[in-house]
């Protein structure tokens, strides 16, 4: 038997200390979640600390980059509006 070896990207919603979110794709959101933190970020360094509230897995990039644009829209973040409050 075969392991799916099908690589992931993902879609996050990270809550800033600013009570802001901040949206962004990555293919390993461990890693990106401890850049957040660790002030690598420009956008984020100084909205520090940031915690993950939110993420989707996307088959391709393409797919991953079209929902980050898609949370950045008046739809988008009723949307996760909604979601989160649930």
């Amino acid at each position: 038997m075969s392991r799916c070896s099908m690589k992931f990207f993902y879609t996050y919603v990270l809550l800033c200390a600013d009570n802001k979110h901040y949206i962004g794709y990555t293919d390993n959101v461990v890693r990106r979640l401890k850049e957040h933190q660790e002030g690598v970020t420009a956008s984020t360094k100084p909205r520090r600390p940031v915690t993950l509230i939110y993420y989707e897995a996307c088959r391709s990039k393409t797919a991953a980059m079209e929902r980050e644009r898609y949370f950045k829209t008046g739809f988008g973040r009723g949307f996760l509006k909604k979601r989160l409050s649930e």
